[in-house]
């Protein structure tokens, strides 16, 4: 039964009353593809990681505690360790939750939203009923350009770069190119360098299965070195296949597509939301953030950062953190349970670990560079909140050399009231050598970078939710 902490207008109750009649929202239309739900396995692909020590399943029980998004006061902002200074580098945005720097230094920012699908979520939306604000009635579905001509810190220009789109995240220039990622397909459009908006058609290169679980309506794109092949990110359809393998078809993978959308391949599977992409600027090998599953307990499971490796299995729905068995699809593919691969770094569990940045500057201190940033949307799924910032993994010679630390904080307002000001969701390194932090329930860009003279000094805080070992050999 639906309770809310006030009274509800007639009509809405009604309303309501209606929606929860609707039984079980309808799951994406299956579709017919040659790619397979998941990738043939590689039996070549191993993991080095040793699984960390986990709960058992239902150790907890699984809780809900949704956050409330309250907005941040005139001249509050989130926390960066000492040596660093954090300040708005741009407000007044809806929903921005990524952002993409162009070869001239221009940033993009997509802004958008999970729009509701079943009766009962758009009734949810229309009477704004949704604390975290992570549903809406509408979506803005645009890219909006900034650019900083003086180079202050502080975008000088800003103008609506490209409207009309369908809940657009990953975006990428290759070539004379534009290409952006619609929840249900890779579209590309003319380019010239410098251009502040683009007004041509843009071509449909490649279908995808639109929407997902919860917030995994998004695509993200990446192209290789020499910009011969796409990655792109595809979610799940659920939270652990629920509805039925049918539905998950070309989801929760990472697809490769030729610049054109052609040959297209499961590069690695079973990766339940590889939102966050990017490469290991040591290795050149690609990396993930993954958000994992939920309705296992607290504790369970890791979200986690990975290396992805071309024909590898991750485990998603079958397995969680290499060969520990789902028990709601117990004795169902044995076969894929015993080829998934342990991730290398495990993030603490209903994160929602989602944006990802290697740090390939200067600007920052020494034990910064070549880690990585992973950007933390926060939990529902755990009594205690957990996420609600960005964290810092510190990598040595290409390998993760330690667990995650605190290095955006402050989002949470106050936990016994479920307030946050804000969630941080991409990560984005600029020219400069500067952070970017989208908040897209705080409406807000954030910029962090480090104090002149005091670099050297910055001590990051380590994570208050405490983490899980592992050992990468």
């Amino acid at each position: 039964m639906l309770r809310f902490p006030f009274r509800l207008p007639a009509a809405a109750v009604l309303l309501l009353a209606a929606a929860c009649n609707q039984g079980k929202p309808a799951a994406d239309t299956p579709t017919n593809t040659p790619a397979a739900t998941a990738a043939a396995p590689d039996s070549t692909a191993t993991s080095t990681a040793t699984a960390p020590p986990l709960p058992k399943p239902y150790a907890t029980k699984s809780a809900t505690k949704r956050s409330k998004v309250i907005g941040w006061p005139a001249g509050k902002t989130p926390v960066v360790p000492t040596g660093f200074t954090v300040a708005e580098y741009a407000g007044g945005l809806n929903s921005p939750r990524w952002a993409y720097v162009t070869p001239n230094g221009d940033v993009l920012v997509a802004e958008a939203n999970t729009i509701p699908t079943s009766f009962k979520k758009k009734v949810t939306a229309k009477l704004d009923l949704d604390p975290s604000k992570s549903l809406k009635e509408t979506s803005a579905n645009r890219i909006t350009l900034l650019r900083d001509t003086n180079k202050d810190g502080k975008p000088d220009v800003r103008e609506t770069f490209l409207s009309g789109l369908n809940q657009p995240l990953g975006m990428l220039v290759l070539g004379n190119y534009f290409y952006v990622a619609n929840t249900d397909g890779v579209l590309r459009y003319a380019y010239k360098p410098g251009q502040t908006k683009i007004t041509g058609p843009g071509e449909k290169i490649l279908t995808l299965p639109g929407k997902g679980y919860n917030n995994h309506w998004t695509r993200n794109l990446v192209a290789n070195a020499d910009g011969t092949k796409i990655y792109v990110s595809v979610g799940s359809s659920s939270n652990v296949g629920e509805n039925g393998m049918e539905y998950e078809q070309r989801r929760a993978n990472i697809l490769e597509i030729n610049p054109d959308g052609s040959d297209e391949k499961v590069y690695a599977a079973g990766l339940r939301n590889p939102v966050g992409m990017d490469w290991n600027p040591t290795t050149k090998a690609l990396w993930a953030a993954v958000n994992e599953r939920d309705e296992l307990g607290d504790d369970l499971v890791p979200d986690y950062l990975t290396s992805v490796q071309p024909g590898a299995f991750y485990g998603w729905p079958y397995s969680y953190f290499g060969q520990n068995e789902d028990p709601r699809r117990k004795g169902e593919r044995p076969d894929l349970v015993k080829k998934a691969l342990v991730p290398e770094v495990p993030l603490s569990p209903h994160s929602a670990s989602l944006g990802l940045a290697f740090y390939d500057g200067k600007a920052f201190p020494a034990k910064y560079q070549k880690g990585a940033f992973v950007g933390q949307h926060g939990s529902w799924n755990r009594s205690e909140f957990t996420g609600y910032k960005v964290v810092f993994v510190p990598f040595k010679d290409g390998k993760p050399a330690g667990s995650s630390e605190d290095f955006v904080s402050g989002f949470v307002a106050n936990t016994g009231s479920k307030e946050v000001y804000g969630r941080p969701v991409g990560v984005t390194e600029m020219p400069d050598g500067s952070l970017l932090v989208l908040d897209d329930a705080g409406n807000k860009v954030w910029r962090v970078s480090a104090q002149s003279g005091q670099a050297a000094s910055a001590t990051p805080k380590r994570s208050s939710v405490p983490q899980l070992a592992s050992t990468v050999r």
